[in-house]
């Protein structure tokens, strides 16, 4: 009796099994097409994004040009110790993990308060208005971002200076003045990204359950306060998450509009671990002490996510995973 019993449950599980193989092959053939779309960007990314990690190898060789692209010989640790004895590291290290300390604490927010004050504009026309005229930066290109940032500020026609002439300020090279590098970086970013990076925001508040802003009307809340005990709280997990995907950029910054506006004069300021890898690594063709710069940025990076995400989940309860 308990050899037909053990006999029986073993054909339903085999039974169960198959049935769901057939409905896996069935929603395959009938999703198809779908999965052939997936290919192409599935291709892209196993190429550019997972292809290149194999070249991290050159961290620990030593490349000869003319010789194989994975390096003649086994060199250990020794470029990530000449690197970390470096001066001119430890200076592209801080500006650049200060860059990004500047992004969290200003970008981010003034989205967060971009996306709470469009939310307040009632008639939609006017809110779809401003929501297009912010998107539209974000498609400009970073060379005429730069391009137009050189031309208003320039000390000899920029506009900038001709008004703070008039008010009777001497012209300042802003462009080419250390002191300036971060201020108009950062601002820059704000104008460009604000309407763009407010969309997470703007897309979790319009989730918000309305039943909890009438409740807050009936208890005789302001808008301030629905905003203070409403929506804020409604939205913090998308707040939380954008963070800790933000922290893993600590160590990477936009290589194309920090060289566009780098300069001898403000180098103290603007030289960061992507200028710099890119002197040593494309410029000096030292690939392997390069490598080694940026595969440190990168397991930094990572360690830094993992711990954000960890604090995230045990002070806030919302995490990535």
């Amino acid at each position: 009796m308990n050899r037909v019993m053990v006999i029986g449950k073993a054909h339903s599980r085999e039974v169960r099994k198959e049935g769901r193989m057939n409905r896996t092959r069935r929603i395959i053939r009938k999703n198809i097409h779908y999965y052939f779309l997936l290919l192409i960007p599935l291709l892209y990314i196993l190429v550019f994004s997972y292809g290149p990690i194999i070249g991290n190898i050159l961290a620990f060789r030593k490349f000869v040009p003319g010789g194989s692209i994975y390096g003649e010989e086994w060199t250990g640790l020794r470029y990530f110790k000449m690197f970390l004895g470096e001066a001119s590291f430890w200076r592209a290290f801080n500006n650049t993990w200060l860059l990004n300390i500047y992004h969290l604490v200003f970008t981010v927010p003034v989205s967060i308060l971009f996306a709470l004050i469009v939310n307040e504009i009632k008639p939609a026309r006017m809110r779809n208005l401003v929501q297009t005229v912010s998107y539209l930066p974000n498609f400009i290109s970073i060379v005429v971002v730069v391009g137009l940032m050189t031309e208003l500020l320039s000390p000899t026609y920029g506009l900038v200076n001709e008004l703070l002439g008039k008010l009777g300020v001497p012209p300042t090279f802003f462009m080419n003045e250390a002191g300036w590098f971060r201020t108009l970086y950062i601002s820059s970013e704000i104008w460009q990204f604000t309407g763009w990076n407010s969309i997470i925001f703007f897309a979790a508040i319009t989730s918000i359950d309305h039943q909890l802003y009438e409740a807050a009307d009936m208890d005789g809340a302001g808008r301030l306060q629905k905003i203070w005990h409403v929506t804020l709280p409604q939205i913090m997990p998308t707040i939380v998450v954008v963070y800790i995907m933000s922290f893993g950029h600590l160590m990477t910054v936009a290589f194309e509009k920090v060289l566009l506006m780098y300069t001898p004069s403000n180098s103290e300021r603007s030289d960061v671990i992507e200028t710099l890898v890119y002197r040593i690594g494309i410029q000096s063709t030292n690939y392997s002490y390069s490598t080694a710069i940026s595969l440190f940025g990168g397991l930094l990076g990572l360690v830094i996510v993992v711990t954000a995400n960890a604090l995230a989940k045990k002070y806030t309860r919302y995490s990535l995973y």
